[in-house]
């Protein structure tokens, strides 16, 4: 009986070791974890295809797009959230422009409405008559055009250009310019860099293979030895 318990008690212990060498849910849960890219200078350009005439507008300086899949020439990405009156917007960067980050940034967007005030022609002297108008634009980013400055803009549910005479000011990150040389916090061990995930779980089962296979023997126990004189 105590023979048996003891074996049950190794058994016990090795699946619990398979337990504890179980990959963590953070390696699988590694994927869903959001990418940024920076712009990191003013010449980082939002396309609306993957076409270099496709150019729509210059990403605002130092701001980030969450990265939706990267390739070679260009990287699928998403800027803004859907937050009224922001609306977020997908489109494609050249991923040699972008600075790809391991983190996630606190400010990865710039919020910024603006107000235009158009005057309007022929108001004259009328009691009542408006002499100019107010419009409010959500700022995405901005283009020259035969020198011109044009913000695009959404408004409601209509994106557009409008002429601007002078560029936005508005708060740089700094957050990307002092990155640690080795993996970044949170990105787990130099050892799960290295290996692939999918790899981590093949040895990961093979190692509870090997310890199953040893507990079965040692349940079975060795086989009986024969004594002199007893038939084969």
């Amino acid at each position: 009986m105590m023979t048996a318990m003891k074996r049950l008690f190794a058994l016990f212990a090795l699946l619990l070791i398979c337990a504890l060498l179980a990959p963590p849910a953070a390696i699988f849960a590694r994927a869903e974890t959001p990418r940024y890219a920076v712009a990191a200078d003013t010449n980082v350009w939002f396309y609306s295809s993957e076409d270099e005439a496709a150019k729509l507008f210059l990403l605002p300086e130092t701001y980030y797009v969450r990265v939706l899949y990267k390739d070679d020439v260009y990287t699928a990405v998403e800027y803004l959230v859907n937050d009224a009156p922001y609306r977020k917007i997908m489109g494609y960067c050249r991923t040699d422009a972008l600075t790809f980050v391991e983190f996630i940034p606190l400010r990865p967007y710039l919020k910024r409405q603006i107000t235009v005030s158009y005057t309007l022609p022929g108001a004259g002297s009328l009691d009542g008559a408006f002499s100019s108008i107010e419009r409010t634009f959500v700022y995405y980013g901005k283009r020259y055009e035969n020198g011109q400055l044009y913000f695009y803009v959404l408004e409601g549910e209509t994106f557009g250009f409008i002429p601007a005479e002078e560029e936005l000011e508005f708060e740089l990150n700094d957050d990307f310019l002092d990155l640690p040389a080795g993996p970044a916090e949170g990105a787990g061990t130099a050892a799960q860099e290295a290996v692939p995930p999918v790899l981590q779980v093949v040895l990961i089962l093979a190692v509870c293979a090997v310890a199953i296979v040893i507990a079965v023997l040692v349940l079975r126990g060795k086989a009986p030895r024969k004594h002199a004189g007893e038939d084969f």
